[in-house]
């Protein structure tokens, strides 16, 4: 069996956080060799937690509209990896799901990663993968970092949520969907043809 392989397999197979999860320990996560895109988004919702298939709900349809891909290339996984902070349903907090549980990029990530060479563009959708991604180079909030998009390419592409939830934000902030996504659109584009 190949490294990756063999690593998918144990994540997939992971019940480090077990105690934590109220729906239980389902990962899910998609990577290949292959791939040159990498998404990391935060944790899955109780949609992709129930269907096991990443971003299968509104805000996985706003990203695909983002990004200018139909779902059969989203989710080809030689060609998209999506990795999330945290690989499993993470329960429901007072305004939404809780944030992704530490231990799958504490545990997994940098292995992980490790296996996937032909990166060239990682979108960071949402803070905590910003965090965890960027360091010190994140500004003080996520609006900062996503208006600052350009100055992290062409290794990364900070991004909002695309939950209906961040409506406003979006609202909020035209520039982001008028000026960013059609750059990014032209970098998935290119990367992936």
């Amino acid at each position: 069996m190949e490294p990756l392989e063999n690593l998918l397999q144990q994540i997939r197979a992971c019940r480090i956080c077990e105690e934590h999860l109220a729906l239980g320990p389902r990962p899910v996560l998609r990577a290949s060799a292959t791939a040159k895109l990498l998404i990391v988004g935060q944790a899955p919702g109780t949609k992709v937690h129930a269907s096991g298939k990443p971003w299968d709900d509104q805000s996985g349809k706003r990203l695909r509209h983002w990004l200018g891909l139909e779902p059969e290339v989203f989710y080809d996984e030689s060609k998209v990896a999506i990795v999330p902070m945290g690989f499993c349903y993470p329960g429901k907090g007072k305004s939404g799901d809780l944030p992704p549980r530490p231990e799958c990029a504490q545990h997994w990530h940098q292995a992980l990663l490790g296996l996937l060479p032909n990166i060239e563009l990682t979108l960071l959708v949402g803070k905590y993968a910003q965090d965890y991604f960027l360091g010190a180079k994140a500004k003080a909030n996520l609006t900062q970092t996503v208006a600052n998009w350009y100055a992290y390419l062409p290794e990364y592409m900070p991004m909002p949520h695309p939950s209906p939830r961040n409506q406003f934000w979006v609202k909020h902030n035209p520039w982001f969907e008028q000026d960013a996504i059609p750059v990014l659109r032209e970098q998935v584009k290119q990367l992936l043809s």
